[in-house]
């Protein structure tokens, strides 16, 4: 079977009902807020009160405790790449697209916290590897050289979101490339004011020499 043919959605191919509670069954794990519990569990209180207000991992590292940013990043990982592959092992394709979208809303939109939540890097890694994994792969590699090279976390993920489409355009379906487009714009208008300190020299840079725990 050709890329093409497995990545194409086909409209009415799966009933309404099974499409949508594909969706909210992402939304439902996509929404939990990791990071929030993780910190109030870890001693290190809300995590909405810390550097940037952020709930994912980068900003969990920033109250340095290395082990509650890690267990945010990869639970954060898990909650886009479990309802996506469980859609796609039970149910094709198609749903697995409603979950992963209703993962990555449910992330950044979380109706626990009153829909404010975080930027969707994690959750995007684990959506993009569900549904292809060379392009989560591609992306984790290219977020570490440039974070390696610049030391901006932001800047990495800004880079690496709006290349991910154009490789999974090369590498498989126009219609995979379009979805994780429009993820990736997503992911990159969470980023608006990353975009600005990065603009005027003010972004954070990683460092991991404080972090302990």
């Amino acid at each position: 079977m050709a890329a093409e043919d497995l990545f194409a959605v086909t409209p009415g191919a799966q009933p309404l009902l099974v499409l949508a509670g594909a969706f909210l069954l992402g939304y439902a794990l996509g929404s939990i807020p990791f990071g929030w519990i993780f910190s109030h569990l870890g001693g290190a209180g809300d995590i909405r009160k810390v550097g940037s207000g952020n709930i994912g991992a980068t900003n969990v590292l920033r109250t340095g405790r290395k082990g509650l940013a890690l267990a945010t990043l990869l639970s954060d990982v898990a909650k886009g790449l479990v309802p996506v592959l469980l859609c796609r092992l039970y149910l094709g394709f198609e749903p697995a697209f409603f979950a992963a979208a209703g993962a990555f809303l449910g992330h950044l939109f979380p109706v626990w916290l009153r829909f404010r939540g975080g930027k969707g890097v994690a959750t995007y890694i684990g959506v993009v590897s569900a549904l292809y994994w060379p392009a989560g792969a591609f992306f984790c590699a290219l977020w570490l050289c440039i974070a390696l090279i610049t030391r901006y976390s932001s800047l990495s993920a800004l880079i690496a979101a709006a290349l991910t489409p154009a490789f999974v355009l090369v590498q498989a379906s126009p219609a995979l490339a379009g979805f994780i487009g429009g993820l990736s714009a997503l992911l990159i208008a969470r980023h608006h004011q990353n975009i600005r300190n990065l603009i005027a020299g003010g972004e954070s840079k990683i460092r991991l020499s404080k972090a302990n725990g």
